[in-house]
C-alpha cells in the first residue's frame, strides 16, 4: 500500500474521493442485501481482505477494526442463514457498507485499488441497477414502451428468477 500511495498522488480530490468511497459503498452494500446471507457475507469478506491488507502496510489499529468488524458480520450469519431468522435491513447494510468505505478513507489514498479489488460484488450488483434504469429509460424515450435489461435487478434477483 505505501507504494501504491506514492504513484497515486491524489492532493485535494482525497477528501472527494473519501465522501464518495463511504456513500458508495454504503448504498453498495444495502443493494446486495436481499437474500439471505449475501450482503453480510460479501461484506465480511471485503472487510477481512482490506483488514489483511492494512495490516501488511503496517497500519494495525486499522486492520483490527476492518477485521472485527469482517468477524461481527460473520457471526450474524449464524442466524441469518437460508431460511433466515433475523433480517440485517437498512440499519445493518448502511452500517457494514459505511465500515468498508470509512476503513478506506481513512487507510488514505493507498486503499483506492484494494477497495476497488474487494468490492466486485457491491460494484456489479450497483452497476446492474444503474444499467437496468438506464436501459429502460433509452428504450422508453426511444420507442415509448420501455424494455428491460435483467429480468429484475439488482442482479442477485436477476440470477435468482
Amino acid at each position: 500500500l505505501a507504494g501504491l500511495a506514492a504513484a497515486l498522488p491524489l492532493g485535494r480530490w482525497f477528501w472527494a474521493l473519501a465522501a464518495f468511497a463511504m456513500v458508495a459503498e454504503s448504498n453498495a452494500v444495502n443493494v446486495t442485501d436481499g437474500l439471505d446471507g449475501l450482503a453480510a457475507c460479501t461484506a465480511a469478506v471485503a472487510l477481512v481482505a482490506m483488514g489483511v491488507t492494512l495490516l501488511g502496510a503496517g497500519q494495525g489499529e486499522l486492520a483490527a477494526f476492518a477485521v472485527c468488524m469482517g468477524g461481527a458480520a460473520g457471526g450474524f450469519l449464524v442466524v441469518n442463514r437460508h431460511p433466515a431468522r433475523c433480517f440485517m435491513g437498512d440499519t445493518g447494510s448502511l452500517a457494514l457498507g459505511g465500515a468498508l468505505g470509512a476503513v478506506a478513507a481513512a487507510a488514505g489514498g493507498g486503499a483506492t485499488v484494494p477497495l476497488v479489488l474487494t468490492s466486485g460484488v457491491f460494484i456489479a450488483e450497483t452497476l446492474s441497477v444503474l444499467a437496468q434504469v438506464a436501459y429502460f429509460k433509452a428504450t422508453r424515450r426511444a420507442t415509448g414502451e420501455g424494455k428491460r435489461l435483467f429480468r429484475m435487478a439488482p442482479l442477485h434477483h436477476h440470477l435468482e428468477l
